[in-house]
């Protein structure tokens, strides 16, 4: 480093010098005999390096004079005032002491060449916009324009081409504005035993994966995506050394993470590192680690295979395209098991794993993808104060005046949420809960409700697993959660224990048992057995409260089956027919106006009957008076 002082001629006033880029030595003072001769005296103790003018050259502010080395440093001398060079006392080699004279020049009445370009701000001479960079910016600029997509418009080309975008451009579109700062841009493959430095710069830029920091809705992330347009989107060493640096600062400052994972697995060709099957690799056990620690957001678009879709899976929360493909083995690794030749598209394809519980939220394109994932982590950045609250009178429709009619409980799910809140997760898998991230008056909460569509509301194995694992998410996150119940219980029968529905359903008890965070629950209609226990947190009395709309009905089974089963030997003695249905009719009217909401209030087996348009003022007041604890230390043993 270089260090500068700019020395100005000011009579016998005194020393008056304005320093460049960096002022780490002492000033030189100028002696001046009489106006129109200047002494340049040496700053500090040192050895003449080089002189860069001679007697006779004219000399402009600015210019630098001689160069000085001292404790291995080279130090520039520059005059800020304008001479013609008369004498250079001291050869190059020779040694000088602090103070002595230099150089002696005589004044020059003359605009000091290159002054009128700067602009001088207090004691720094900083250059306009538009002047050349030194040589060694230069190189880092022509360096990094290798990392740049503009630098590579033929893959640009083709990825454009498949309705794709770059993994920077997705990085630009998820950040706010200006935000994103690059970790590991210059890194290249592993390669240099095998290819040149110019070929891995070219082709390996920033090993295929783009890592940094940004703030998305103005809180920062970490956020990293692999470039499918790089080495087929693979894992190689340099990009395991980066995806770890940034899950250990994730980890480290308690920062959400966002993966775009795109590519396949592992990669053969990295040679520049002595080992045999890497697996030794920490990425997949340090990106385990964030889970419930941080919000961890998984985004795929195209194909993400082997070692790309297990990382994806570990994610809270996954977001793909309608033309992703997902699977733990790509076509390669397939065929290499023997197990057939298939097409990529023909792997994980999106519909299926929708279906089954994979992709949380299923979008048309990477736009609305980033769109969703600004969306989601908006929920784990606290309250928000401005919203819009749904029309509350709509609610009283919501349940049909027939009990026995179906009815869509998204509809509570949106008159219960601010407008433009209500984000459903796992919408293909498990139809009969529905799960959504929401707010309530600006306060981010989670939602679950039964779906009368569905088996009409009862609880199959696969409903159970996304609602218990609903409530782990929200409950290491800190969100308080409500539970709308319209359930008859639930789902029994030999098929039904075929697919070991007693494990599945038990796993909404065992994560009750485990909140840490407000519960509350809403009866909308049917709240019958184990099944609306299971809803409310384990039991009625278990959550800050439990309250029904008018339409709420009670039992310790459904109506019809604790008529057919409690009554049988009345029902057996009126002969089949007519007759027998009208008293199986009447028995099931009693036992209805028996478990009316409002009778349930009168036993006090539920906290109040509310009119369905208080709803949101009911959760409100709950959501101000629960609290939530700490983070659990207590272990969980999950019964599935």
């Amino acid at each position: 480093m270089w260090h500068a002082a700019i020395v100005e001629q000011i009579g016998d006033a005194g020393p008056a010098v304005r320093v460049g880029v960096t002022r780490l030595t002492p000033v030189p003072r100028v002696v001046s005999h009489n106006a129109a001769m200047h002494q340049l005296r040496s700053p500090l103790q040192a050895q003449i390096v080089q002189w860069l003018v001679a007697p006779g050259d004219t000399v402009y502010a600015g210019d630098v004079v001689v160069i000085l080395e001292a404790m291995k440093m080279e130090h520039e001398v520059r005059a800020l005032a304008d001479g013609r060079v008369l004498e250079l006392l001291f050869a190059p080699g020779d040694l000088v002491g602090d103070d002595e004279v230099l150089l002696i020049s005589e004044h020059v009445a003359k605009i000091p060449r290159g002054l009128e370009a700067e602009s001088i701000q207090g004691d720094l001479v900083i250059p306009e916009p538009g002047e050349l960079p030194r040589a060694d910016l230069q190189r880092l600029l022509d360096r990094q324009a290798f990392t740049a997509d503009a630098s590579r418009p033929e893959a640009m080309a083709k990825r454009h081409a498949q309705g794709l975008r770059s993994a920077r451009e997705n990085l630009a579109e998820l950040c706010d504005p200006g935000s994103f700062i690059e970790y590991g841009t210059l890194a290249v493959a592993a390669q240099r035993s095998r290819r040149s430095e110019e070929d891995l710069i070219q082709n390996t830029p920033a090993d295929g994966m783009v890592t940094g920091i940004g703030s998305v809705n103005g809180r920062q992330v970490v956020a990293m995506s692999y470039d499918a347009t790089v080495l087929a989107g693979t894992q190689g060493m340099r990009n395991h050394q980066k995806t770890d640096r940034m899950l250990g600062l994730a980890l480290q400052n308690k920062l959400p993470v966002v993966l775009f994972a795109e590519g396949g697995g592992g990669r053969p060709g990295d040679v520049d590192m002595p080992i045999v099957a890497g697996l030794h690799v920490a990425t997949f056990a340090s990106y385990a680690r964030l889970n419930g620690q941080v919000p961890v957001v998984g985004i795929v678009a195209g194909r993400c295979f082997a070692g790309n879709a297990a990382l994806l899976g570990c994610s809270d929360v996954i977001i793909a395209t309608k033309n992703s493909n997902i699977g733990m083995g790509g076509p390669a690794m397939v065929e290499g098991g023997g197990l057939g030749v298939f097409k990529p598209e023909q792997i994980g394809p999106s519909a299926v794993q929708h279906g089954n519980g994979v992709i949380d939220i299923l979008v048309d394109d990477e736009a609305a993808a980033v769109a969703a994932a600004r969306h989601y982590l908006s929920f784990f950045q606290g309250p928000q104060a401005d919203f819009t609250a749904p029309p509350a009178l709509a609610l009283r429709d919501v349940v049909p005046e027939n009990r026995l009619r179906v009815y869509d409980t998204r509809a509570a799910l949106q008159g219960i949420a601010d407008v433009g809140s209500l984000l459903e997760l796992r919408t293909g898998f498990g139809q009969g809960i529905h799960t959504a991230l929401a707010r309530i008056e600006g306060r981010p909460v989670g939602l679950l409700a039964n779906n009368p569509l569905h088996l009409g509301g009862a609880i199959d194995a696969d409903a159970a697993d996304k609602a218990a694992r609903f409530m782990q998410l929200c409950n290491a996150h800190g969100l308080p959660l409500v539970s709308l119940v319209d359930t008859p219980g639930f789902m029994v029968g030999p098929d039904t224990e075929a697919t070991a529905q007693v494990r599945h359903v038990s796993r909404l008890f065992i994560a009750a048992a485990h909140l840490r965070v407000p519960y509350l629950s809403v009866v909308l209609r049917k709240g019958y057995g184990l099944g609306a226990m299971a809803m409310t947190a384990g039991g009625f009395h278990s959550p800050l409260f439990t309250v029904a709309w008018p339409t709420g009905e009670f039992g310790a089974m459904g109506l019809e089956g604790a008529v057919r089963l409690g009554f049988r030997r009345e029902l057996e003695a009126v002969p089949e027919g007519p007759e027998r249905q009208a008293l199986y009719d009447q028995l099931v009217a009693q036992q209805y106006d028996k478990g009316s909401a409002i009778h349930m209030a009168t036993t006090l087996e539920i906290d109040a009957v509310i009119d369905p348009a208080e709803t949101r003022v009911w959760l409100s007041r709950g959501l101000q008076a629960g609290r939530v604890g700490p983070a659990a230390t207590q272990a969980m043993v999950d019964t599935w």
